[in-house]
């Protein structure tokens, strides 16, 4: 397999792309590919500026005979999701993405890919650098920490941008116009742990892997299973019948993706240890029938720990494996109106255990806010039941679908003359930040579109070539034509 992407076309996209792979960006870690695009944009002569929070816009001037064309605002975020497998060493703070070629492929070497938002930035940089181009006013609008929370756009000034027309290169089905997305909230959950005075010996680590995961809007609704949730249900099924001291509980690492590996340490008497082995054993083997097609590499690990530690009291330990039993995961309800999309949902994202608490994370998603509300009030119901705290915090917008909006009406016939086909219209069940943003330029007309993106915020990410070709010559189709 290939690994040299600058062989792929389009040339000035693709050279972006692998700069981009070099440099650490994910969430809270913007500032080197921040200073990269500042850097890159001076260089050629444009005008550039970051505010406050690390936002980055870049302004080029428009081709001669454009310069009455509406401003256009080319919109993309700088972080990426770091998610890799237990069993590859990768540090994200300082070490480049190794993306291969397989097929029509790019993907990754046990990592996430960045692909989401990778290609929008780089079609956004090979769009400034190259001026055989042909375009009206344009702005591109850098933001940082969408991923984990929207923060660019929160805290967008709303005397940034000047375009009127905004296009989020942030969607990832080609052919595919995104005009809508739901809003959504996060509950931070600490539930106070007792554990016993005594330390236990005999320890076993239980551990669950394997899991495709995926993003916690967009993958939903495709019946993965939730590792936290298999291996807390595994549990609890087996303390009805051991004397199972629990010690620790973990999983998941992002609030919106939806946690592949879990693993779990607990004690039990040397006398049941073979008992309880067979019980888990047949249990996993239960849930790996149960989940046979939609996750087909679903496994299990059971070891002997030679470590002693406190476990947790009896009360505790019932109270965190049944919480996080009952906190809601998955899809809450479809939308009444649009056939296929999922309106409500909820990630149970994050547990970790520590010495007197429990860490949850929960996050929420809805096209109605008040649905979103209704979910957040079952999960603080159960908080309260369980003797836990819930923080909500203010969640995101959802962005309304305008299907009268005249940006839609003018994208749509330009994709249709170029590939004589007409673009799929749609609304998403992701987070996007058009909604925000919308609301602090009003009257700004947006759409979102992008290449095919497969598999985003897992280790399972790919992107498709021929879809990041076709994606390039419409973005700048639609650049030439919107005037």
């Amino acid at each position: 397999m290939s690994t040299d992407l600058t062989s792929l076309k389009p040339e000035k996209l693709w050279k972006h792309f692998s700069q981009i792979l070099t440099i650490p960006h994910g969430s809270g870690n913007e500032k080197a590919l921040a200073s990269h695009i500042l850097n890159l944009a001076r260089s050629w002569g444009l005008e550039a500026r970051q505010d406050k929070v690390g936002n980055v816009v870049v302004r080029k001037p428009a081709s001669p005979g454009k310069e009455n064309s509406p401003g256009v605002v080319l919109q993309a975020h700088l972080d990426m999701v770091c998610e890799k497998n237990s069993d590859i060493t990768h540090d994200f703070l300082k070490d480049p993405i190794q993306a291969r070629i397989d097929g029509d492929w790019v993907k990754a070497s046990g990592t996430t890919l960045g692909a989401d938002n990778g290609i929008g930035l780089a079609a956004c940089l090979a769009v400034l650098e190259d001026r055989t181009l042909t375009h009206g006013p344009l702005e591109c609008l850098f933001t940082v920490d969408e991923e984990t929370g929207l923060t660019g756009a929160f805290k967008l000034g709303r005397d940034l941008l000047r375009g009127k027309l905004l296009l989020n290169l942030d969607s990832e089905d080609e052919g595919t116009f995104t005009i809508g997305c739901a809003g959504g909230a996060d509950s931070e959950i600490t539930l106070p742990l007792e554990r016993k005075k005594k330390k236990s010996s005999n320890l076993m680590l239980i551990k669950i892997f394997g899991l495709r995961g995926g993003h916690s809007g967009l993958d939903i609704n495709l019946g993965r299973g939730n590792a936290l949730k298999l291996l807390s249900r595994v549990l609890a099924l087996a303390s009805e019948k051991f004397r199972l001291e629990l010690v620790a509980l973990n999983g998941g690492s992002k609030r919106n993706a939806i946690p592949r590996e879990a693993w779990a340490v607990v004690a039990v008497e040397p006398k049941a240890r073979k008992s309880l082995l067979n019980f888990l054993k047949k249990e996993f083997e239960t849930v790996k029938s149960e989940y046979r097609v939609t996750e087909p590499d679903l496994n299990f690990d059971l070891r002997d720990s030679v470590d002693s530690d406190f476990p947790l009291t009896v009360e505790s330990q019932n109270r965190l494996l049944r919480l996080v039993l009952a906190l809601p995961h998955g899809v809450i309800a479809m939308h009444p109106q649009i056939a296929g999309l999922v309106e409500t949902s909820s990630n149970l994202a994050i547990v970790n255990t520590e010495p007197r608490q429990a860490r949850i994370i929960c996050n929420s998603r809805s096209s109605v806010f008040s649905a979103l509300e209704a979910t957040r009030l079952v999960i603080r119901s159960a908080c309260q039941l369980a003797g836990a705290k819930a923080v909500q915090p203010q969640g995101y917008p959802a962005w309304t679908p305008n299907l009268d909006s005249s940006l839609l009406a003018k994208m749509v016939e330009i994709y249709k003359n170029l590939f004589q086909k007409e673009p799929e219209v749609k609304a998403v069940h992701a987070g996007l930040e058009c909604g925000i943003i919308g609301e602090k330029y009003p009257g700004m007309d947006m759409i979102s579109f992008g290449p095919t993106i497969k598999y985003p915020h897992s280790p399972d990410e790919k992107v498709s070539i021929s879809s990041v070709e076709k994606f390039w010559q419409f973005l700048l189709e639609a650049l030439n034509k919107l005037t």
